[in-house]
């Protein structure tokens, strides 16, 4: 049986990476952290994107740059067009659910109502593990 494996969503990462998370999913993303956490090049934009305070940035570009960036594929350009047409999904979500899916990953996101209705995508909300 195949081990599971997760595509952490941007805000996951913000809520984790500022100890913003209940000890229950600060346990939980200590685990997928401590492998090789992966992330959807949307993500490493998204994160990239604030700007902050240089220790701040130092803290999320060496996440960054522990991560394995998921890049844009046609496969997931595929996908994404198919959620958009059928769910009228915003195009940064439906890239991040695209990467899941195509990728067999389960999604670690606060915002579960954005991608509750996208079918056999599997979701995970850190603040409630």
């Amino acid at each position: 049986m195949e081990q599971q494996r997760y595509l952490i969503d941007t805000n996951a990462a913000i809520d984790y990476l500022g100890n913003k998370l209940p000890l229950s999913g600060m346990s939980f993303m200590n685990v997928l952290i401590d492998a090789v956490p992966i992330i959807s090049i949307i993500t490493k934009i998204e994160v990239l994107g604030f700007v902050m305070p240089g220790e701040h940035n130092k803290l999320l570009l060496d996440f960054i740059n522990d991560c394995s960036v998921l890049a844009l594929s046609n496969d997931i350009a595929d996908e994404c067009i198919i959620i958009r047409k059928v769910h009228k999904t915003k195009l940064p979500d439906a890239i991040i659910a695209a990467t899941a899916l195509v990728n067999n990953l389960t999604l670690i996101t606060r915002n579960i109502s954005d991608f509750k209705n996208i079918e056999d995508l599997k979701v995970i909300n850190p603040h409630e593990v």
